[in-house]
């Protein structure tokens, strides 16, 4: 008996486009968060230069919300559990933490695309 397909196979292209704005939101945001907290933070509260906090800050709260956008119409077409879908939201509060949920969610979208491949072959 083989397990049910969670994507269309007339789906995949679009699943694999979403997958790809996913990543980019995920990578965009970490590294804006890593800068913000490693190099802007101290510079604000030890040399009192707030310039790569205002930079960065901002930039990262609103690609943030990309971010969510981007991981909800993901995990829409791939029928993530609402579990999963926060652990995505938190990690991009978190530095380092969504390269990690990148990581899993990427694996997971693939062995899902791979699962509905192997059934239509």
């Amino acid at each position: 008996m083989s397990i049910p397909a969670t994507v269309d196979p007339s789906d995949v292209p679009a699943v694999r486009a979403a997958l790809l704005r996913y990543r980019i939101m995920a990578y965009v945001v970490g590294i804006l968060l890593i800068v913000l907290v490693l190099i802007g933070l101290p510079l604000k509260y030890i040399w009192g230069d707030g310039r790569v906090v205002t930079w960065t800050g901002m930039p990262h709260g609103w690609l943030y919300m990309i971010l969510l956008i981007t991981a909800y119409d993901l995990g829409r077409r791939v029928k993530w559990s609402i579990k999963w879908f926060l652990a995505i939201m938190a990690a991009g509060t978190v530095p380092f933490l969504s390269f990690v949920a990148e990581h899993y969610a990427t694996k997971n979208v693939r062995a899902t695309l791979a699962d509905v491949e192997t059934q239509t072959a």
